[in-house]
C-alpha cells in the first residue's frame, strides 16, 4: 500500500508514520531525510544535489524524483510507502504517478491530519523537553510529576525549541495551506482523499487511519 500523509508541522505526521512503520512494515519516505542521507552517503544523486545546494539553489524535481525512484528500488515490492512532504505541486504529483507506475505501484490513499489552527498553536507553543533525555512535556497537558524534575531521568534542565512560538507556527500553517492547495483537488477527483481529526488523542488518530487503510 502507498499513501500520502498530509498535515502541517505539529499535526502528528511523524508519530503516525512511525506507528504505520511499526504495525504494517511500511517505510516513511521524507524527501528531506532522503536528501540528507544521499548527500552524506555521496550517492550519484546525493553528489548532484550537493552541488545544487552548495550553489544556493533549490533541488530540482528531477533530483527529488531520482531519490524516490532509488528508494523504492531499494525497498522492494513488498514494502508500502508513506510519502511525507512530497508531492507539493501538481507537477510533482504527476511525476509521482509516473514513478509509482514504473515500480508497478499505485497511490492508494491521501490522508490529511486536519487540525484547528488555534489549538495547534497552543499544542506547539506549550511543549518543552528534558535537556538530558529528551522526554517531552507540555505547559498544560503534561507537566513533570515533581515540578522542575524530569520523570524519566531526574534531570532539572529543560529546553524549548526557539521556533516553537505563535508567529512561526502560524507562518508554517500558511505555508502548508499554500503547498497543499494545488494537489488536494487532483486527488479529491480520484476519490482517495480522507481527512481525519489530527487534534484527537494519538490512539484515536491511529484508529481512524487504520479504518481508512482497511477501506
Amino acid at each position: 500500500m502507498n499513501i500520502i500523509l498530509l498535515g502541517p508541522p505539529g499535526a502528528g505526521k511523524g508519530t503516525q508514520s512511525h506507528l504505520l512503520e511499526e504495525h504494517h512494515g511500511m517505510r516513511q519516505l521524507s524527501t528531506g531525510d532522503m536528501l540528507r542521507a544521499a548527500v552524506k552517503a555521496q550517492t550519484p544523486v546525493g553528489i548532484r544535489a550537493k552541488k545544487v545546494m552548495d550553489a544556493g539553489e533549490l533541488v530540482s524535481d528531477e533530483i527529488v524524483s531520482a531519490l524516490i525512484d532509488a528508494e523504492l528500488t531499494a525497498m522492494g515490492d513488498a514494502v508500502g510507502a508513506i510519502f511525507d512532504g512530497y508531492p507539493r505541486t501538481a507537477a510533482q504529483a504527476e511525476q509521482l504517478d509516473g514513478i509509482l507506475g514504473q515500480h508497478g505501484r499505485q497511490l492508494d490513499h491521501v490522508i490529511e491530519l486536519h487540525v484547528d489552527e488555534d489549538a495547534l498553536v497552543e499544542r506547539i507553543c506549550g511543549r518543552f523537553t528534558c535537556a538530558e533525555c529528551g522526554e517531552g512535556y507540555h505547559d498544560e497537558f503534561k507537566q513533570p510529576e515533581t515540578e522542575g524534575k524530569c520523570d524519566k531521568c531526574g534531570s532539572t534542565e529543560f529546553k524549548r525549541r526557539p521556533d516553537d512560538n505563535e508567529e512561526t507556527v502560524r507562518k508554517r500553517m500558511e505555508e502548508y495551506r499554500a503547498k497543499t492547495a494545488p494537489i488536494l483537488p487532483l486527488y479529491e477527483e480520484r476519490g482517495i482523499v480522507t481527512r481525519v481529526d489530527g487534534m484527537a488523542p494519538i490512539d484515536d488518530v491511529t484508529t481512524s487511519i487504520e479504518k481508512v487503510l482497511r477501506g
